[in-house]
């Protein structure tokens, strides 16, 4: 699912410390700790590992899991691209239809 390494690395992304991504995912600070010393995939309970990646996602992190689409290969996280809206039609632009 996650990995000690993304979730440091997710934290550096967003540029919060472990306090603050505590905060994010209704979490304990000392919960955090022990997800990001964890060996692995990170060990927790399912709410809390649910919690943690809906955090993540809401912060626009997209998460890069083993076989997962990457030009490197491997996992990884990334910032999400921000939504296209694609090209305006002429009505969007000037009002005319």
């Amino acid at each position: 699912m996650i990995t000690p390494a993304q979730l440091r690395a997710a934290r550096a992304l967003l540029g919060i410390d472990q306090r603050r991504l505590a905060e994010l995912a209704s979490l304990s600070v000392p919960t955090i700790q022990r997800m990001e010393a964890s060996d692995g995939v990170i060990r927790g309970n399912v709410d809390s590992l649910m919690k943690l990646v809906a955090a993540l996602d809401e912060a626009g992190l997209e998460l890069i899991g083993d076989g997962a689409m990457s030009d490197g290969g491997g996992r990884g996280v990334r910032l999400k691209a921000a939504p296209s809206t694609g090209p305006a039609t002429p009505d969007e632009t000037d009002g005319s239809a």
